[in-house]
């Protein structure tokens, strides 16, 4: 059915390379403890296909292992150590695969941990491909495709917010909405087919009453599903927020403060800045994708000509501007050529260095630049955590989400969801018109099948590769 083939054994690092405590090399399927059995000394004499599951034992990982004389003392054989480990078996079906799994806990340096891969290998396992754990998962029946998705979600989480949605997600409430609904669509194009393969036995006034109710409640439920799936989609994957203004004003200051470290060079020279500088940082639990722009001026050279094209591609994408005003000179030519340019951008207007002597006048600040006005200073921090209250106002629209483990947060499933609600128009539309039953269930089968979608029960392989390439390898 899919390109991969489950009776390979495969194996990867699943940790991040680079100096540590530990490393961890994965095998998982029906040859992971042969292999083991093959570059696995123990203190105990045992080999690991003899331990039981869900067991952790002290050895080492060795290669050319020629004798076979049980408890032999480790210089005494003819092998070479690659690692002191401590090696975990993890016995099919109760794994994270449905399949035996050895995890060898080897000394985190690179090397180790490539020599024990390359050993594993070249004992009868393959490299694993991107996913390729997560997705046997799925194909064994663990999880379905949603709470694999919410694998990687809980993998690239980048606030505590989004951790949690991710976690609920893994733990099956999400889909256990969608097979709820499911099920009950399901219910319906029975009942509807029953009519149609009997049409002698008519639905009465009251049975017809109910499809239409119920077709009704699954439309609402879709919808409140839909509600706030834009916003859930943010915990998940962020927004773009573009500091902009002239130079000097603070943009690289404020950058700093958000981030509370000293990300940016600032200094009282305009034109500090030369490149974009870009950062992720959490603001009341929504991931931003903070982006400090060059002050856009009058380029007098080849870099500022640069540095300023580079800074209005980024206004270009920006899901939210931050432009920047210097409270302590006046208006200049400068600042209302940069507002035009994001006029139609949603935008929060600061007026910083509100600590030394204001020079603006707030009544033309309001005149000439719409849009939510907010006081600060980088240098005292005043008025930052109002900016950081507004921006998630600005983002949730002043509501709390209340997503009862439900909240929508990928764009697969939001994308699922509007079509079937599309096709239950259609289903509510016949009802209503009263037309026939095997019209009806057309669309019926499509609600059907754009549920099925999310939950993976009926997925086209080439959606099943996009969504496991977005892995790491050793996941």
């Amino acid at each position: 059915m899919y390109k991969y083939n489950l009776d390979d054994t495969i194996a990867a690092i699943s940790t991040p390379l680079g100096e540590s405590g530990i490393g961890i090399v994965r095998i998982s399927g029906k040859k992971a403890l042969k292999i083991a059995d093959k570059i696995f000394l123990s203190k105990d004499g045992k080999k690991p296909s003899q331990y039981p599951s869900f067991t952790i034992h002290h050895g080492h990982i060795i290669e050319n292992q020629k004798s076979k004389i049980k408890n032999q003392k480790l210089h005494n054989r003819n092998c070479k150590v690659i690692d002191e480990v401590l090696l975990t078996v993890m016995r099919a079906p109760k794994t994270y695969t449905r399949e035996d799994i050895v995890e060898i806990n080897c000394h985190g340096g690179i090397v180790p941990l490539r020599k024990v891969l390359d050993l594993v290998i070249r004992e009868g396992a393959r490299l694993a491909q991107p996913g390729e754990f997560t997705l046997r998962a799925f194909l064994n029946g663990r999880i379905n495709l949603s709470q694999a998705e919410a694998v990687l979600d809980i993998v690239k989480a980048k606030t505590e917010k989004a951790l949690e949605i991710a976690c609920q997600q893994l733990e099956g409430k999400f889909s256990e909405k969608i097979r709820d609904l499911k099920e009950r669509v399901l219910n319906l194009y029975a009942e509807m087919e029953a009519s149609i393969d009997f049409p002698e036995e008519d639905l009465d006034l009251r049975s017809f009453r109910f499809l239409r109710e119920e077709v009704k409640r699954i439309d609402e439920e879709i919808n409140r599903l839909l509600k706030n799936s834009d916003k859930g989609m943010i915990f998940r994957e962020g927004i773009s927020v573009v500091i902009c203004g002239k130079p000097n004003v603070g943009k690289s200051s404020l950058m700093n403060l958000l981030l509370k470290k000293n990300r940016c060079l600032v200094s009282p020279i305009p034109g500090t800045t030369r490149d974009a500088i870009e950062e992720w940082v959490n603001i009341e639990g929504i991931p931003l994708r903070l982006i400090d722009t060059a002050g856009i001026t009058e380029a007098k050279n080849i870099l500022e000509k640069e540095a300023v094209r580079r800074s209005h591609d980024y206004l270009r994408i920006a899901e939210l501007v931050l432009f920047m005003l210097d409270g302590s000179r006046r208006i200049s030519e400068e600042d209302k050529k940069i507002f035009q340019i994001i006029k139609d951008k949603p935008k929060i207007i600061l007026i910083n260095k509100i600590d030394l002597p204001a020079q603006y006048v707030l009544s033309e600040v309001k005149k000439l630049f719409s849009g939510k006005i907010l006081k600060i200073s980088c240098l005292t921090q005043e008025g930052l955590d109002k900016l950081c209250k507004e921006i998630k106002n600005f983002i949730l629209g002043g509501k709390v989400l209340d997503s009862e483990g439900y909240l929508v947060t990928n764009l697969r499933h939001k994308e699922a969801l509007l079509k079937a609600k599309e096709a239950l128009s259609k289903v509510r539309e016949g009802l209503e018109n009263k037309k026939s039953f095997e019209l009806i269930t057309l669309d019926l089968k499509e609600v059907l099948e754009n549920l099925k979608l999310i939950l993976g029960e009926s997925v086209p392989e080439d959606i099943l590769e996009k969504i496991f390439s977005q892995f790491c390898i050793g996941k």
